[in-house]
């Protein structure tokens, strides 16, 4: 569920709406972007033109009755190609539709709008026709808004301004009437007789007596489980999901942390859009059953609940339980998926406020494999974390904690005790060259993984992708730099080794900013507050190794020079006093590789457990 971000949920008594007066929204797959504001359709920069025909915000509540505010006119008569001046006012509200329908309020909007105010209004394309409808510009408070409205040429004999306006995000009003404007020397508007529709009836809900367990797993009932055969009736933070067919239902019970809702779906792929998605949220200690599909990275859908019989649900001791039964088909029925067949499932949870569920702290847990939860029963778990984001964290992970830093320790402290040849060069240059072309190939592996599984840019994500296109473009150009590495004696050799430790420098520096991006990311995000002050402890002590090793170099190239001022390669041959010291950096080594690799395996470890 990559993306149930901010949605939704209608109230127990709220009528049942058409699946075609649904926007496309936020999906699971991920649960991604999250909406600050209430606002018409979802939307508060008020771009809601697929609200059009129906005028309904995509709330899922319950529009109010008597509203308060009004429509008023500059005048009762038009000709066409006349301006009109419409002012809709009343106490401050969030957002609004302003559309001009003809006598019957059917077809499409007549006319178009013209702004006076542009700051807090804005015009919509609806239905093919610009600038046939006003919005709001932002979700701020606002108490009036005044438009012109242009007669077309060809406008019928009457005119009805109506307006669907937002105070708060569960709080709205659909159609709110106004005044009806006509054509001179025309027979005057009568309004229809009205017809009372009977009021819909809604599945009852009613409340479970007693918590889950999870003794039938893998028996009777097919079980997904986070963490891994924990049990819901011994531990809070224990999400659950299970699934009990009968001859032609499945009953589904899910149970969770009451931090405002929980959520599953069906998937045919582990990315999120074209899901089979269920919402348990909790809103004024009552918990809302509420179907919807996923259509893309964009907000969950609220369907009907017809398809969803013995609904019941419970709140205790900080968890939060709900069980519904389905039928296992659902022929001739949109967005309800055959239960017949294998799927992904995602299971998330996340906050809830007024109704509107948010963004998810961390990633939803997906299965490994497809599965069939009408089949024979199972217990599995998942992963938080797709298998090719946890290479690409474990790679960089290995390339710049460990590779990189061997390296250039070695590089910078072993030159002049590591001389011995070693497949025709100096041994520490054919180690320090070993570990930075393995850095440079594990990062570039490592920097394609995510193109991979997005298919592309990541644009919320933050600074962590522009960070790691940088450390590649400095891996590279010291590849490149490399290459071209002036001879000893030449004079541009002082200039390539200032520039080579300048690049990697800052190559290094990037990646570790990156590496604390990246492990707060919700396609990784390493559990609790420990990952940063284990980073914090590593980068200590990397720098803490290379002062010892610099106040330790310098003392001995100090006790040289007493030994024997006259000598210029202070460090070319072997001394007692180095003899000392190549031992004592040999054990400085050891020690710092025994941490590195202690660090490494941390994050490796918590990286394999997501």
């Amino acid at each position: 569920m990559d993306g149930i971000m901010e949605v939704p949920v209608r109230r127990q008594n709220m009528g049942r709406k058409k699946s075609e007066m649904a926007v496309p929204g936020f999906t699971l797959g991920a649960f991604i972007l999250l909406l600050l504001v209430s606002s018409v359709a979802n939307y508060p920069n008020g771009k809601v033109t697929k609200s059009c025909h129906g005028m309904i915000p995509e709330h899922g509540h319950t529009p109010q009755s008597d509203p308060p505010w009004y429509i008023s006119v500059s005048q009762m008569t038009f000709r066409p190609g006349e301006k009109i001046k419409v002012t809709l006012s009343g106490p401050l509200f969030k957002g609004f539709l302003l559309e001009a329908r003809d006598e019957n309020l059917t077809g499409p909007p007549i006319g178009s709008f013209t702004l006076i105010d542009s700051q807090v209004s804005q015009l919509l394309t609806c239905e093919d026709i610009q600038g046939s409808a006003v919005s709001h510009t932002s979700p701020s408070n606002k108490a009036e808004i005044e438009v012109y409205w242009n007669a077309p040429s060809s406008a019928p004999n009457h005119i009805k301004f109506l307006a669907t306006v937002v105070e708060k995000y569960d709080i709205y009003w659909v159609k709110i009437p106004g005044p009806v404007i006509s054509q001179p020397n025309v027979l005057p508007f009568t309004t229809p007789k009205a017809t009372i529709a009977p009021m819909p009836t809604l599945p009852p809900v009613s409340h479970l007596t007693k918590s889950f367990n999870a003794s039938d797993c893998g028996n009777k009932k097919f079980c997904i489980r986070s963490p891994l055969n924990c049990d819901p009736e011994k531990e809070l933070a224990c999400v659950f999901l299970s699934f009990t067919r009968d001859a032609k239902s499945v009953m589904v019970e899910m149970s969770g942390p009451s931090k405002g809702y929980l959520s599953f779906a069906f998937s045919h792929d582990q990315w999120m859009g074209d899901d089979d998605a269920y919402l348990c949220i909790l809103e004024d200690q009552t918990v809302h059953i509420q179907p919807s599909h996923l259509t893309g990275r964009s907000h969950p859908v609220m369907d009907s609940r017809d398809p969803l019989e013995d609904m019941a649900w419970r709140l205790a001791d900080g968890v939060m339980q709900c069980s519904f039964r389905r039928n296992i088909t659902f022929p001739g029925v949109k967005n309800r998926f055959d239960l017949n067949a294998s799927y992904y499932i995602f299971l998330a949870d996340g906050a809830a406020d007024h109704g509107r569920i948010h963004k998810h702290s961390q990633q939803p847990l997906i299965t490994y494999d497809k599965y069939n939860v009408t089949g024979y029963p199972e217990n599995i778990g998942g992963s938080h974390s797709l298998l090719i984001l946890k290479v690409h964290g474990a790679l960089m992970f290995v390339a710049w904690m460990t590779t990189v830093s061997v390296g250039v320790l070695i590089a910078r402290f072993f030159k002049p005790v590591w001389l011995k040849a070693l497949f025709g060069d100096a041994a520490w240059f054919q180690v320090h060259r070993m570990l930075m072309l393995t850095t440079s190939a594990l990062t570039f592996i490592a920097f394609l993984l995510p193109f991979i599984y997005r298919g592309g840019w990541n644009w919320h994500a933050g600074y962590h992708p522009y960070l790691g296109c940088i450390v590649m473009i400095l891996a590279v150009l010291q590849l490149l730099l490399a290459a071209f590495r002036p001879p000893l004696h030449d004079p541009r050799r002082q200039m390539f080794k200032w520039t080579h430790w300048s690049m990697g420098t800052a190559a290094r520096i990037i990646a570790v900013a990156t590496m604390f991006l990246g492990m707060d990311l919700p396609g990784l995000n390493l559990p609790g507050p420990w990952k940063t002050y284990a980073m914090i402890g590593f980068v200590a002590w990397h720098v803490g190794t290379e002062i010892v090793l610099e106040v330790h170099t310098y003392r001995l190239s100090r006790k040289d020079e007493i030994l024997d001022d006259d000598r210029i390669q202070i460090l070319q041959s072997l001394t007692t006093a180095e003899a000392e010291g190549y031992a004592f950096k040999k054990a400085v080594l050891a020690i710092y590789v025994c941490g590195n690799l202690t660090f490494l395996t941390m994050f490796l470890s918590a990286i394999n457990h997501l």
